[in-house]
């Protein structure tokens, strides 16, 4: 009975002692992750209304929330009387020794959230990066996947593209389409340049604006070289480049516009 008598004091004098503190870090433990939960809605739905991508959302938010619950729970440890500051110095030196050790990965992480954060272009787009062209079939967290024009599936580091030089050929709804043709020096300018400009304009493939534009940019070397300049839209671009020149060039022939005539002069010494 006295050791019962004795444990039972010992117990009632921690209860006094301890017990506030424990009652206060179970009141700020409820209350804090009720906010850490909050907040982690308000980031989500934050994300949401500026349209982000939706697996960045989740991530994101998850993150907060993470990151929220862990700062939590190093308070209440220190309101209960727990020494943290060694607890906090293991988890600084074990993020910095898995930065180091996924630096690339991390970098590639960076720039996908940049790219999902500022959109400098979305899927569908036509796109030039890292010496590669092609259309976004999809950007991922790490990779940007692009399709070129040869049906060749090419994967970009996200650290890498964000870090580069982005041309977005899609960006702007039109692309201009730089043709080079050339006719015989004796054609009259006006008539080659009026039948060129009715071809285009009978073209499926080419815009009526941006007007399109025929204009000399060289005389000499037996010809006269046309800039043959038509607009269209990036899904129809290459079949504009390829079907203007065809038709173009049926048009000259029909209405006597002569071609060029190679020349070579032979000087004997």
């Amino acid at each position: 009975m006295d050791k019962l008598d004795n444990y039972s004091t010992k117990f009632i004098d921690w209860l006094v002692t301890f017990g506030p503190k424990l009652l206060g870090a179970l009141v700020v433990f409820i209350i804090g992750l009720y906010l850490a939960n909050m907040v982690a809605r308000l980031v989500s739905k934050a994300l949401s209304r500026r349209r982000i991508d939706i697996s960045l959302q989740s991530f994101l938010g998850s993150l907060v929330s993470v990151g929220l619950k862990i700062l939590l729970l190093i308070s209440v440890a220190g309101m209960l009387g727990i020494q943290t500051t060694s607890f906090v110095a293991v988890i600084g030196a074990l993020g910095l020794a898995v930065g180091l050790a996924l630096q690339g990965s991390l970098a590639n992480f960076a720039g996908g959230v940049l790219i999902l954060v500022f959109k400098p272009f979305k899927v569908g787009d036509l796109i030039e990066s890292g010496g590669q062209t092609g259309h976004v079939q999809e950007i991922q967290i790490f990779n940007t996947i692009l399709l070129t024009p040869e049906n060749k599936t090419v994967i970009l580091a996200n650290g890498g593209v964000s870090n580069s030089t982005i041309i977005n050929y899609s960006r702007h709804g039109n692309l201009r389409v730089d043709i080079t043709m050339a006719v015989a020096p004796d054609n009259d300018i006006e008539k080659v340049r009026r039948v060129a400009l009715q071809a285009i304009d009978a073209n499926r493939f080419v815009l009526k604006e941006p007007a399109p534009s025929v204009n000399v940019i060289k005389v000499g070397d037996g010809m006269i070289t046309l800039a043959i300049r038509p607009y269209a839209t990036p899904v129809d671009y290459w079949d504009a480049f390829f079907t203007v020149q065809e038709d173009v060039k049926n048009a000259w022939d029909k209405n006597n516009v002569s071609g060029p005539v190679p020349t070579r002069v032979i000087i004997n010494k």
